[in-house]
């Protein structure tokens, strides 16, 4: 079947008739996804913060404890869409602080200034720009979302955590399973071999890693009784994405925050795929090393 080019019109709903902002949380709601964020839930809308106004859109990540404060903004950013945002997010991480909160903001028109202006928040509020571009295509409307500011990650939170939520072995072996830990041992035994100065550092909630006494996260293991997930810290790339696809190796959403590979292993995905993941591992530590 051959396609033909059609060029679409891009149309600005701020003052548009029909497809006002109502319309736009409909179509969000509907299918979070669209927003490009991942795999994300509808926790609330129009979320209602005393004496502060309503939440347009409270999302929730289905993988992991993650929550996005979203707002809409129809034409062109603004101080009080700014200001709106991070009020919303703030509220939202004091009152259930057992969620990573990341603030998202979206608008038609996101201006050198305002980005100059968020930027200067970026890193230390976790912080999304999404703009919004509505095209007319024949008698359709299409909507595309393009990522202007992605949050900034700076230190990592999780290691100063695990200083006093320290484990060891045998904590492990009850929690998960002897073959799941074997196949942490052997991945760990790859980068042991590339630097010497690398042991396993036991956390109640992770097996990490640690070099001279410091923890080095840049792989960790989650042990399972019937899989490990190991998470690699490595940019996402569409190279990377397609050698995992084709692999068929069950990976989880990519995390953004924390920009790591998620996979859940199987014994008998380690036994066909033991290279590939040794090949990520060494990337990970590369890159951490640099």
């Amino acid at each position: 079947m051959s396609l033909t080019y059609v060029k679409p019109e891009r149309i600005f709903l701020r003052n548009h008739p029909q497809f006002n902002e109502k319309w736009l949380q409909d179509k969000i709601a509907d299918d979070p996804s669209i927003l490009g964020l991942g795999d994300l839930i509808l926790k609330d809308r129009e979320r209602l913060h005393p004496k502060a106004g309503r939440l347009d859109l409270l999302l929730q990540d289905a993988e992991a404890n993650r929550r996005y404060e979203v707002e809409i903004q129809l034409g062109a950013t603004d101080e009080s869409h700014i200001i709106r945002t991070l009020e919303y997010w703030d509220i939202e991480r004091k009152r259930y602080p057992q969620y990573e909160h990341t603030a998202v903001i979206v608008a038609e028109d996101t201006t050198s200034r305002f980005l100059n202006v968020i930027g200067l928040f970026n890193g230390f509020i976790p912080l999304i720009a999404l703009q919004l571009n509505a095209f007319k295509v024949g008698d359709s409307v299409s909507l595309v979302f393009t990522k202007v500011l992605d949050e900034m990650r700076l230190g990592l939170v999780d290691e100063d955590e695990e200083v006093q939520a320290v484990a060891d072995r045998p904590y492990w072996e009850k929690r998960a399973a002897k073959g799941t830990l074997t196949m942490a041992d052997e991945l760990f035994a790859g980068l042991k071999a590339l630097d010497p100065q690398l042991d396993l550092k036991y956390n109640k909630f992770y097996i990490g890693l640690a070099k001279n006494g410091e923890p080095s996260t840049f792989v960790i293991f989650r042990p399972k009784k019937e899989w490990l997930r190991v998470e690699v810290r490595l940019e996402k790339t569409d190279e990377m994405d397609t050698r995992l696809e084709e692999a068929g190796l069950d990976v989880m959403e990519y995390d953004t925050r924390w920009g790591k590979y998620r996979i859940r292993v199987t014994r008998n995905d380690f036994k066909k795929h033991e290279e590939l993941l040794r090949e990520l591992l060494r990337k990970a530590h590369e890159n951490a090393m640099a």
